[in-house]
């Protein structure tokens, strides 16, 4: 394929495709572009009352690309993982650019989870997350759809819906529907940057309202 450069992600991105690898080892790259996609409706993320309970007792602490790196290799550090090294080195690239961001969990000020993706006008690409303690990944979405709400974005692709995701409020469409809500979020503005870092009761006000 032609190499892998930030500009060709974003493009890629704009008509819906991302890239992969088989694993980590491999040097090959391929594009997907799925006949069904997963999307969270924004403002519709499911918070179950544990999840809830979890927020409020400020177990975890929250912040935004501050260690874009970590998470990216948090999220790669499993036995199959489909980010290979130069998939590694565009997403790092993206984010010096500004439109790779990452949200991160923090617990006695260890990194133990979070979530990164990619931005384009107003459409969110979450590309994958990780959680080393318990709810934690679950907090960095709950943080991540709330964000997305709150500064201007329209469309949070999940690129697959599974059951873990459907239960927290994911839904399935197609990719007709998908490339019509894709080319409308992305001739939007919207600034990932552009929100504090809600209190726990906030956050959890906020989606209570809309869920």
């Amino acid at each position: 394929m032609t190499d892998l450069t930030a500009d060709l992600l974003l493009h890629a991105y704009s008509i819906g495709v991302f890239p992969m690898a088989d694993h980590k080892d491999d040097p090959d790259v391929y594009w997907v572009d799925p006949k069904k996609r997963g999307i969270f409706p924004i403002g519709g993320f499911h918070i179950s009352r544990s999840l809830a309970k979890t927020i409020r007792q400020q177990t975890f602490s929250i912040d935004i690309n501050q260690n874009f790196a970590a998470v990216l290799d948090g999220c790669a550090d499993r036995e199959e993982t489909w980010i290979n090294p130069e998939i590694r080195e565009r997403y790092i690239d993206l984010h010096l650019a500004g439109h790779a961001h990452s949200l991160e969990v923090y617990s006695d000020g260890a990194l133990s989870g979070g979530v990164y993706g990619v931005s384009l006008g107003a459409a969110f690409f979450g590309e994958s997350m990780f959680s080393r303690k318990t709810n934690a990944s679950k907090v960095a979405l709950a943080y991540l759809l709330d964000r997305l709400q709150q500064t201007g974005f329209q469309l949070c692709d999940t690129q697959f819906l599974t059951p873990h995701l459907a239960s927290l409020g994911a839904i399935e469409i197609s990719r007709a529907r998908y490339r019509q809500e894709l080319a409308q979020a992305i001739t939007q503005e919207a600034d990932f940057t552009a929100a504090e870092i809600p209190a726990p009761q906030a956050l959890l006000q906020r989606m209570t309202q809309t869920s």
